[in-house]
């Protein structure tokens, strides 16, 4: 148990940047699965605007420490090419 009160400051803190980086997560696994949905309906032109839209999620995610860079540009690797193959 937090004794300090600054242990307990950041317990407080933890939990609201918790709350905070689940809903940044949430939206950009939202992005993304606009564009998994463009893709297996076959639609190129909707799946290269759902991509154009997620590409600056990933960044902001990227930017604001809740993914990992190698990871945000994994994904948009992966993405980009399944795009391109349709």
């Amino acid at each position: 148990m937090a004794n300090t009160p600054q242990a307990k400051k950041r317990i407080r803190r933890n939990a609201n940047r918790a709350e905070i980086n689940g809903a940044r997560i949430s939206r950009i696994r939202s992005f993304l699965k606009k564009v998994e949905t463009a893709i297996a309906g076959g639609d190129k032109t909707a799946a290269a605007e759902a991509l154009k839209t997620a590409q600056p999620e990933l960044a902001r995610g990227v930017a604001r420490g809740v993914l990992h860079k190698n990871t945000a540009a994994r994904k948009m690797s992966r993405l980009s090419k399944r795009v391109a193959a349709l």
